[in-house]
């Protein structure tokens, strides 16, 4: 994959909440000196409104939410440039309207357990997303299938140690 590294390419980090997108992008664009986008940042506030009061939302609720998330990656593929963004990115038509150009991205699939997700929220403070919402974004979750540009990484290690994979397994700098 060392040919990546001589494009711009934007990382997709995503999987359900909790899995640690946001701790392990932030890592990376350390290391990387990348743009860093926090998706969750983009959704409209009828939708944080919607999850805070412990619905999910509906694939109607996450298309404007998508196309900001597109839009951002649009941008940054556009000014020459990499970069990291956080989306669960649950199903694949979502990675379909993200990856709308067909090069230039990478999702970086954070793979881990119930248990070890859901003990993960139980311990997280100040986010909207309430534990209660987790079977519920497990049962959207599509993995990515081979034919999407992505590789899954298990979300078992420490997250200094995760980014460091994603580095060497796509050969970044």
């Amino acid at each position: 994959m060392s040919d990546l590294a001589s494009q711009p390419l934007v990382l997709v980090l995503m999987g359900v909440s909790g899995c640690g997108k946001t701790t392990v992008a932030a890592i990376l664009a350390g290391r990387l000196a990348w743009p860093f986008e926090e998706g969750d940042a983009l959704h409209p506030p009828s939708n944080i409104a919607k999850m805070e009061a412990g619905h999910p939302l509906t694939d109607q609720d996450r298309a404007p939410w998508l196309e900001k998330v597109a839009d951002w990656v649009d941008e940054r593929l556009d000014a020459g440039e990499s970069g990291l963004i956080t989306c669960s990115a649950l199903k694949r038509p979502y990675r379909d309207v993200i990856n709308r150009r067909g090069a230039g991205v990478m999702f970086v699939y954070l793979h881990g357990s119930r248990q070890t997700i859901a003990a993960r929220l139980m311990a997280r403070h100040g986010h909207f997303m309430p534990p209660s919402l987790l079977d519920s974004q497990f049962a959207d979750l599509q993995e990515p299938a081979a034919d999407e540009p992505s590789i899954r990484i298990d979300i078992g290690p420490p997250p200094s140690e995760i980014a460091r994979t994603i580095i060497t397994t796509l050969d970044l700098k």
